[in-house]
């Protein structure tokens, strides 16, 4: 056999088994069979999964994303959203043990409760179920998936407590749990999350009683209490010496001498309208970089510190307090 032969051969085979290998289905049998089920369940939604072939891989499903070999291929990521979808959470999303990302969202007529079988999701790091209509409490068993760093369960019916054991979730750094039905307080626990700025939206619920003070201990990036019945002293949230954001405390029923109050510097944000806050305005805050501000609707006096961002969005975020004065409101007698 010529050389040119044996080299063409060589080619050949090797053209062979890398076209086999091209074309080899990498997803898992197991994890195929379960996104199928869960295609059925959802009725075959037209915008999402209807496209899901059996005879594909289904790692280049739409909306489907797989691990590279050191997970075997195994599914990590299923995101469900923008569809006319009129069911419940598939309870075989359980099926898909690898799972680090699951959204459901922008799905009006998606409804039920937050499926169980989610606790059997161990690697799930990113979990978003928002703009749907889930009902019911939110679960404890979400205090068993460890590797959890975001939550996001806004723009729900969900109602009952906050669970205290979400606190116990050692990598969550952001917990988005606005627009829903919630009820109780904040739980005491809260403020032993181990994040170092943690994102918490908890915002337009019925959450009422006093914030923890531990909550102070906590450097929050965000935080947004706004629209609920919360009262007592909220001052342990606020510190030069953290690294905050935004703080949105608006319409509440919060009442504290804000005088000695000092801000982070970075604070982007600081609404606090519609409360009973007492005091006058710190010259500090004359030092932030502020590109929303409002303190209307409390009980403040005394004259406006000159300078800063405080005069940017005038009268309107000083309107209906005790006894402000000073620009922009009339002048100081």
């Amino acid at each position: 056999m010529s050389k040119a032969t044996t080299l063409l051969l060589f080619l050949f085979f090797t053209l062979l088994l890398l076209t086999t290998s091209l074309s080899k289905d990498l997803c898992h049998k197991d994890d195929k069979k379960a996104l199928l089920k869960i295609k059925k369940s959802l009725s075959n939604p037209y915008n999402n999964i209807i496209s899901w072939d059996p005879k594909e891989d289904c790692c280049t499903w739409f909306n489907v994303d797989c691990g590279d070999a050191t997970v075997n291929h195994r599914v990590t990521s299923l995101h469900i959203s923008y569809d006319q979808i009129s069911a419940q959470i598939p309870p075989e999303v359980g099926d898909l043990p690898y799972l680090q990302t699951l959204i459901f969202r922008k799905l009006s007529n998606l409804t039920g409760p937050i499926q169980s079988t989610i606790a059997k999701l161990k690697y799930l790091r990113f979990l978003r179920l928002s703009w749907t209509n889930l009902t019911g409490p939110i679960p404890d068993f979400f205090s068993q998936l460890k590797n959890l760093e975001y939550i996001d369960l806004s723009y729900n019916d969900l109602s009952g407590s906050i669970p205290t054991s979400l606190a116990l979730l050692p990598k969550l750094e952001y917990l988005e749990l606005s627009r829903n039905k919630l009820t109780g307080p904040i739980p005491e626990l809260f403020g032993s999350f181990p994040g170092k700025a943690l994102d918490l939206f908890l915002s337009h619920n019925q959450l009422n009683g006093s914030i923890p003070k531990s909550l102070g201990k906590l450097d929050f990036y965000r935080i947004d209490l706004s629209r609920n019945k919360l009262k007592g002293d909220a001052s342990m949230l606020f510190g030069t010496n953290k690294k905050t954001w935004t703080i949105d405390l608006s319409r509440n029923m919060f009442q504290f001498d804000i005088s000695k109050v000092k801000v982070a510097k970075t604070v982007n944000l600081l609404d606090l309208n519609h409360n009973g806050i007492t005091g006058s305005i710190p010259v500090q805050w004359t030092e932030l970089s502020l590109q929303t501000f409002n303190v209307s609707y409390n009980r403040l006096c005394g004259p406006i510190p000159k300078g800063g961002e405080l005069q940017r969005d005038g009268a309107y975020a000083y309107l209906h307090n005790k006894c402000l004065c000073g620009a922009p409101l009339q002048r100081c007698k």
